[in-house]
């Protein structure tokens, strides 16, 4: 039985994408220092990236924007990313381990589909910490780079998430292109422009 670990990165955050990540590692193959992506150092994450790519047998990384987020919600867009990366997959005799509780499709779709949801098995299951991996750091070079085009919210740092900094930055500029409106509802009502100036 093949393993294919699947798991997500940017549930939450306020702006930029979700990402969701597959790999099947080579038979074999332990890289030693994979754990669940939120307990490693950035510059570990980094360097394990590489070496996951390395040594996998296959992998795949899909990225489904804000607008989609915007346009359907949190949930489907990470069921989104995880069916493409089933499809992407295309093997026979893979069980595909996601992390988490919970993974519906269209139309009953998942069961035509050998899965198992693991809680917290980003640190249980060595497939799914990879793709853990793999997901964080893509998501963390995309919101580095969106940085560089909205430099007011500092998603270098907090990678979109609603710290005090990045909400102050809303409050003063508004939100761009890459924030995701449905999350911003209690944000915005804050903002004449935006919300009720009578209160």
């Amino acid at each position: 039985m093949i393993i294919c670990g699947i798991d997500e990165a940017g549930r939450g955050p306020l702006a930029g994408p979700v990402v969701v990540a597959s790999v099947i590692m080579k038979n074999g193959a332990r890289i030693e220092g994979v754990r669940d992506s939120k307990k490693l150092t950035r510059k570990k994450r980094e360097k394990l990236f590489d070496l996951i790519l390395g040594q996998a047998d296959s992998h795949h990384i899909a990225v489904v924007d804000n607008l989609y987020i915007d346009g359907h919600n949190i949930l489907k867009a990470v069921m989104k990313g995880m069916e493409e990366c089933i499809e992407s997959a295309g093997q026979k005799n893979v069980k595909y381990m996601i992390d988490g509780n919970y993974f519906r499709l269209a139309d009953g779709r998942e069961k035509e589909i050998d899965f198992e949801t693991v809680v917290k098995g980003d640190d249980k299951v060595y497939e799914i910490s990879c793709a853990s991996i793999l997901a964080k750091v893509t998501r963390d070079r995309i919101m580095a780079g969106l940085h560089e085009i909205y430099p007011a919210y500092g998603f270098d740092t907090n990678m979109g998430y609603g710290t005090k900094k990045h909400i102050d930055a809303i409050l003063k500029h508004g939100p761009c292109e890459a924030h995701r409106m449905t999350f911003l509802k209690n944000i915005l009502i804050r903002i004449p422009l935006f919300g009720n100036e009578n209160g």
